[in-house]
């Protein structure tokens, strides 16, 4: 997974550095230079930079220990007797902090009365800010790494979903397979080694090419035409197979074991007691649109049930369908004058 630039933690400290560097020296630049130019006639002011300094070091103390230890270990524990407590003491401890500070780091301020009053009053102001920034960074902190680990989470839901659907989708065709294969060796054709050779090709992609997020369009047509090849070896003139898969300008990606369901429904439906069988599949991509069609006839009033597995292909393939594509996708089904018609269009491009 690729770290954003501004996620690394180098970035974030120099970025914090920066921040306090700018707001501590806001009272530098926008300090009027005639002040400035007497300051500097007055012969220097060493010690109160030196307070300043120390002083605005203690205030950014004050901000990373209300982010990282009071709040997780009081606010977010629903301790608030001892956070307001912890907050108090602080309080007055800022308070007299300050009053040292200035005593030890601005010897000047020692020949003049100390105003008790500003003073209380400025701390306040401050500590407030600070506490009220605090608060904010460090929830908005938390906020973002929850909305970010929901996020994964949900990313990780949805790749084990997918993955439950891709497996579901495959003992169905090897049912469906293995049934063939079954029939020839009975049969002791000729067509069982090919046919072995076949199977091991699918089992091949099943099991490396379709482990992955997408596979090239060529390859998922290269499954559905081996897979047709298998089932029209089994049925053999029982059924007309009509595939056209070579409408393509140019070379797409897509989810493995998207398509494979639609032909399986239509072989499982579309054979057996019925008159004239026939099944026309049709692929095209053109511009970065998927159109991929799935006819097959049908006897209206049957009840014949295929197989215990009927029907699993398809609920699950619109299950994926949602999943990956949303928006950018569109499958009709229908049922007409004894033909059952599955029309999808996919946005390769998104």
């Amino acid at each position: 997974m690729k770290i954003s630039f501004f996620s690394k933690k180098w970035v974030v400290v120099l970025i914090h550095i920066a921040a306090w560097v700018l707001l501590f020296s806001l009272p530098f630049l926008l300090r009027p230079s005639m002040n400035e130019d007497q300051e500097v006639k007055k012969g220097g002011n060493h010690g109160v930079n030196t307070f300043y300094i120390v002083n605005n070091l203690l205030w950014v103390g004050l901000f990373y220990l209300n982010a990282l230890v009071i709040i997780p270990a009081f606010m977010y524990k629903r301790k608030a007797t001892v956070f307001v407590a912890a907050h108090i003491l602080l309080y007055i401890g800022y308070i007299l902090i300050g009053r040292v500070n200035r005593y030890v780091f601005d010897p000047e301020s020692q020949s003049q009365p100390f105003n008790w009053r500003i003073h209380i009053l400025f701390t306040t102001f401050i500590y407030l800010f600070i506490f009220a920034a605090s608060t904010a960074y460090q929830m908005t902190r938390d906020r973002i790494k929850a909305d970010k680990l929901a996020q994964e989470k949900e990313n990780e839901n949805l790749k084990t979903e997918l993955s439950l659907l891709r497996s579901q989708v495959s003992p169905h065709f090897m049912f469906n397979v293995l049934n063939n294969m079954v029939a020839l060796a009975r049969k002791q054709s000729e067509l069982l080694e090919p046919s072995l050779i076949k199977l091991s090709s699918l089992m091949r992609y099943m099991l490396y090419d379709a482990d992955g997020d997408k596979v090239t369009l060529e390859k998922e047509i290269d499954y559905l035409q081996s897979y047709i090849d298998l089932q029209k070896q089994r049925f053999g003139k029982n059924v007309t197979v009509n595939a056209v898969f070579n409408q393509m300008d140019g070379s797409y990606a897509i989810e493995p074991m998207l398509l494979i369901p639609f032909v399986e429904n239509a072989f499982k439906h579309g054979t057996g007691f019925i008159e004239n069988a026939q099944i026309d599949i049709e692929l095209k991509a053109k511009n970065g649109i998927l159109n991929f069609e799935v006819r097959n006839r049908f006897k209206e009033s049957s009840t014949e049930t295929k197989d215990e597995t009927s029907g699993i292909g398809l609920p699950n393939v619109k299950r994926r369908l949602n999943l990956l594509y949303g928006k950018n996708h569109s499958l009709l089904i229908s049922e007409n004058n004894g033909w059952f018609t599955t029309s999808l269009q996919l946005n390769l491009q998104k």
